[in-house]
């Protein structure tokens, strides 16, 4: 690709190394699914191990903060025309429901304003197809630009 390429773009050609190269993504099995201009998808598949609630199996709310944590930021990076670090600024997940015992539940997210030094994304999380009954919504800040070399926390441990 050239240098003139979209971020969004090269991200899509790459995707899956962002959220792979964060370890806690990586242990919990995400995968990106898309990438476009200020918008990913990402998708976390159930596993016992991730169970939250070992009577229901419900997959643990930490999963799901996780996942749209990430599917928030890989959003907001999709929303920027240059590489630079990103951190969460501010996170607000509302829990609608429990997600479906065995389901893979896919994140949406979409960075929908950009300023000079925030983005602000919304996403949901869903357990099917039915786009009307979601599990989570989240609505985040994420600081662009901040201090620190880019990707400083995916550094392997020592």
């Amino acid at each position: 690709m050239s240098d003139d390429t979209p971020l969004w773009q090269r991200m899509a050609t790459a995707g899956a190394m962002m959220i792979q190269g964060t370890p806690q993504a990586r242990a919990l099995g995400m995968r990106v699914i898309a990438i476009t201009e200020a918008r990913a998808v990402v998708e976390v598949d159930w596993r016992e191990d991730l169970v939250g609630d070992p009577e229901t199996g419900v997959i643990a709310s930490g999963v799901v903060t996780t996942l749209l944590d990430n599917t928030c930021g890989v959003a907001a990076f999709a929303a920027l025309s240059e590489p630079m670090s990103t951190a969460t600024l501010d996170l607000r997940i509302d829990y609608m429901r429990p997600a479906k015992k065995g389901a893979t539940i896919r994140a949406e997210a979409h960075c929908y304003r950009m300023t000079k030094t925030v983005a602000f994304v919304r996403a949901f999380a869903f357990d099917g197809q039915d786009e009307t009954d979601p599990v989570a919504a989240a609505q985040a800040a994420f600081m662009m630009g901040t201090s620190g070399r880019m990707g400083q926390n995916r550094r392997p441990p020592k």
